[in-house]
């Protein structure tokens, strides 16, 4: 009887020991269409269908919910169990995250107003004769200004993709970045129509895959888990559709 009792407790401990192990996720983004969107309510998107399926694949459940860049990056980088996507991996970011997997392909470029004939843009300077949004805390801005376009005459620093979208659409901008993939989805999205929107110019150091990243101090163990999760999503039709994507030119 005893060593049944004491079987019991022990298997009542593992148990217990490993809900303790098991984090509770939480899971951070921004509006990103087609790759990240949201439909009352629910975070949705061709990325965000690949961050579910790594979850499914590595048995963990987490919420996802969507605030602009600056802030899904802010608890990203000081929250633990967080993880975040579409994250641009860059040398300054390397060591602050753990890197899952890619979920996303941009080529990032500048958009104007279909109207706007005045704006020709053959070379990255060319684009310092216009002012563009662009989002704070973001990889386009944290380039941009690298490239020494002035915060302010050159570029105006916006809370998130809608804001630079609406700068644009009132006349206050003459640019935004965006990807030309997400043009149909955006000006749905704005009530325009997408031959209002005119691709300019596409910029190669912001062609990319984007990640799936964890914050620092979130478990190895579970770290681990979802980059084998991911690795089996990768061999996957879907994945290679959703990769693929972002390298279409033709909307």
């Amino acid at each position: 009887m005893r060593q049944v009792i004491c079987i019991v407790y022990l298997l009542c401990g593992i148990f217990c020991y490993s809900a303790l192990a098991q984090p509770t996720l939480r899971v951070v983004t921004e509006l990103s269409p087609p790759h990240q969107t949201i439909n009352d309510g629910v975070v949705s998107g061709l990325s965000t269908e690949l961050v579910l399926a790594i979850l499914q694949k590595a048995n963990i459940t987490a919420s996802i919910s969507m605030y602009p860049w600056a802030r899904s990056f802010y608890i990203a980088k000081t929250q633990p169990n967080v993880l975040i996507y579409n994250m641009a991996r860059t040398p300054e970011r390397e060591q602050e995250f753990h890197w899952i997997g890619t979920v996303a392909a941009y080529q990032l470029g500048f958009v104007s107003l279909s109207h706007r004939s005045d704006i020709t843009i053959s070379q990255l300077d060319d684009a310092k004769r216009y002012t563009t949004a662009v989002q704070r805390d973001d990889v386009t801005a944290n380039y941009l200004l690298s490239q020494n376009f002035s915060n302010g005459d050159e570029l105006v620093i916006s809370a998130d993709i809608m804001e630079s979208w609406h700068l644009l659409l009132n006349g206050k901008v003459d640019l935004v970045v965006d990807d030309p993939v997400a043009l149909h989805d955006m000006a749905q999205r704005l009530g325009v129509e997408v031959k209002q929107l005119h691709f300019v110019y596409a910029i190669p150091e912001l062609a990319q895959n984007t990640w799936l990243a964890a914050s620092i101090s979130t478990p190895i163990e579970v770290v681990k888990r979802l980059q084998q999760a991911h690795s089996e999503v990768a061999k996957t039709e879907h994945y290679r559709q959703v990769m693929s994507s972002g390298y279409r030119n033709d909307k």
